[in-house]
């Protein structure tokens, strides 16, 4: 398979997948914002820093407020990073190698990319918001249907994968560390009902509150959300679940092309070193700091597979 349409595929899971972890982003920072007396600028701060959105913000509005915030993390044409962006450049992948998905996969992301686009056209009004934030996630829903129901398990397919699931750690990470940044003005409500509720908040922003229950228990603690979002096997939005993906993807390639590439060595390393240690060393070590450290993994974990598998070539 040439490099750029290695690329194309990969761009356009990420970006996909993205525009619905912002959609997940913003839903996870007002139910937040709900649960704290006298919350505002400092929890929307914390969300726009999470998702790396903060410094454009700040460039464009200065200060920061949840309706602006919101609108800058939705639909705002400045910021890159905005669903209705990432939508449009997922879109623009998918054009790009076209020919490589089938019919019911384009028409999938072309039928996302309109839907939106008509959804937000103007800015969108408190009311509306739970309605748009949920058509993001089923249409992004549908067209990992169609690419799961259609497309051959081949190396298209496998990048596709990769592109998804990176993108998909990246943003279970960073909803972790909203937990840690809006916990900051207020260490003293460590352990109090207020923190479990951010906590609970965390686990609905992944749609995990009942496999949680299943696979932990009805008590919701913050060591056991944690523990369910990153070690568990099983939950599909876990970094443990991803980075198991990841590696049986990369393996599929290596496989395929009969080939192992520097990138194959940096996620069995990525696994090891992040999943090898129980939810109390984590918490021993820090959990910001643990989060960080993914999220830099994951970045150079890109970064390899782009160069090896020369997408810019």
């Amino acid at each position: 398979m040439l490099g750029k349409t290695a690329g194309g595929l990969f761009w356009m899971a990420r970006l996909l997948e993205r525009s619905e972890n912002t959609a997940r982003m913003i839903e996870t920072g007002q139910r937040i914002a709900l649960t704290r007396a006298g919350s505002g600028a400092d929890d929307w701060m914390s969300v726009l820093q999470a998702g790396a959105m903060s410094q454009g913000y700040v460039e464009k509005h200065g200060e920061v407020t949840a309706d602006l915030a919101i609108d800058w993390m939705l639909r705002d044409p400045d910021n890159p990073a905005s669903v209705l962006s990432v939508v449009g450049q997922a879109r623009q992948n998918a054009r790009l190698v076209r020919t490589a998905l089938t019919h019911e996969a384009w028409e999938a992301v072309n039928s996302c990319w309109m839907m939106l686009q008509d959804a937000m056209a103007r800015k969108v009004r408190d009311r509306d918001l739970p309605k748009v934030l949920a058509l993001v996630r089923e249409r992004s829903a549908l067209v990992r249907g169609a690419i799961h129901g259609t497309m051959l398990r081949n190396e298209i397919y496998d990048f596709v994968r990769i592109g998804t699931f990176i993108e998909r750690a990246d943003n279970t990470a960073r909803i972790l560390d909203v937990k840690y940044y809006v916990l900051l003005p207020s260490a003293a409500a460590v352990g109090s009902r207020l923190d479990n509720v951010q906590w609970d908040t965390i686990l609905r922003s992944v749609s995990a509150e009942g496999g949680y229950r299943m696979a932990i228990g009805p008590d919701v603690t913050p060591r056991g959300i944690a523990q369910f979002l990153i070690l568990d096997k099983c939950m599909p939005r876990s970094l443990n679940f991803c980075c198991g993906k990841l590696r049986d993807n990369l393996r599929y390639l290596a496989s395929d092309y009969d080939l192992r590439l520097p990138c194959h060595q940096v996620v069995d390393t990525m696994c090891r070193r992040f999943l090898s240690h129980d939810i109390n060393a984590i918490f021993d070590y820090g959990l910001h700091e643990y989060v960080q450290e993914v999220l830099q993994n994951l970045s150079a974990l890109s970064n390899q597979i782009e160069i090896d598998y020369r997408f810019y070539g």
